[in-house]
């Protein structure tokens, strides 16, 4: 059965966590049917299969694919509600009332909007939430500078992921990730492995501008430039330069092979809360943040399994520097999506 990047998030693949066969790290989704083969690894899960049972949600059963569903059932309505965490209002949408749960999570300079194309269809046979991070979206956007050092951060990140799980969730749960949003997920995994059952990540963020990985010539240079985009009006300049629909339209066009994606309605959902007050600090403060972990450190310390995508045509995070993240323990298979770019969601 032959799929594409948008097949693979909206179904009828089975994912996040359905097994794909093919021999790990040259699978591609084009070639490699579903499987109902449970995950290698862990003798717990060597029962698991892949159903659309509504069994309960802390059952040891994987997420069902929307296409074990009868197409004529209507899909589940997406609400929007609003959590506060640390006396921060935080927006979720969700949908679903039965099944396993699965937490999505966004990349930089996105929101849960980015999975409104899959909310409805996970949701057929599963609990679904998808989270705005603070400082992005909806959410809360707290000034850094107020709050000191080091508040966007993966481990931050990972605490709102796992208390979100906590409160709202109430249960373990799946998480699927874009972007750096798969840096939040492995992170909040490593932090409290209770809460997570297993993690998808699609195109996860190689983090190529992080300290270890400048070359040693060029630190005091890109060290340099974050302080004069953090610390002058400079930053402010380039933030409004950034954030126009032209700007917005012309970086979502690079970094998706199909630029039929790229919508108006796509424009807006991903400038809209940029305007918002505060939304130019986090910008500032998270493209000049070069310490916090690597995918490479966090996935030796990874329990549970892990499923990794990777869009081929993806300009900003190259699929053969990803393909070195299938040769972890915890990674269960590397599926190449053909002709996808970074964000394979939204396709």
């Amino acid at each position: 059965m032959a799929t594409s990047g948008a097949a693979a998030i909206r179904g009828p693949l089975p994912l996040p966590v359905a097994a794909i066969s093919g021999r790990r790290g040259t699978a591609s989704a084009a070639s490699c049917p579903v499987s109902a083969r449970p995950w290698r690894g862990n003798a717990a899960r060597a029962g698991l299969r892949v159903e659309a049972s509504m069994a309960d949600p802390v059952e040891e059963r994987l997420p069902a694919s929307p296409a074990s569903v009868a197409p004529s059932e209507p899909q589940p309505q997406v609400r929007t509600s609003t959590w506060n965490w640390k006396g921060y209002n935080i927006r979720y949408q969700h949908a679903g009332t039965s099944g396993p749960a699965l937490v999505l999570i966004h990349g930089f300079g996105a929101n849960s909007d980015h999975w409104r194309k899959n909310i409805p269809a996970l949701a057929m046979a599963n609990r679904v939430y998808a989270i705005d991070l603070i400082g992005y979206g909806y959410s809360d956007k707290p000034n850094p500078r107020e709050l000191g050092e080091s508040f966007y951060t993966f481990e931050t990140w990972g605490e709102q992921l796992n208390t979100f799980c906590a409160e709202v969730v109430k249960s373990e749960a799946f998480f699927i990730c874009n972007s750096i949003g798969g840096l939040v997920g492995l992170q909040a995994a490593v932090m409290e492995p209770q809460k997570c059952k297993g993690i998808f990540l699609l195109n996860v963020s190689l983090r190529m501008l992080h300290i270890n990985k400048q070359p040693w010539f060029g630190k005091p240079f890109i060290k340099s430039f974050q302080n004069l985009l953090r610390n002058t009006v400079i930053g402010k300049l380039f933030f409004s330069a950034v954030a126009t629909p032209e700007s917005v339209k012309n970086i979502l066009c690079q970094c998706y092979h199909d630029t039929s994606a790229v919508t108006d309605e796509l424009v807006q959902f991903i400038l809209q809360p940029g305007l918002d007050p505060g939304a130019v600090d986090v910008f500032l403060e998270f493209i000049c943040y070069s310490g916090g972990p690597l995918p490479e450190e966090l996935l030796p310390r990874v329990k549970c399994p892990v499923l990794v995508a990777w869009g081929e045509k993806d300009p900003w995070e190259p699929l053969e520097l990803g393909r070195a993240y299938a040769s972890f323990d915890a990674v269960e298979d590397f599926v190449v999506l053909p002709n996808v770019g970074h964000c394979p969601q939204v396709l």
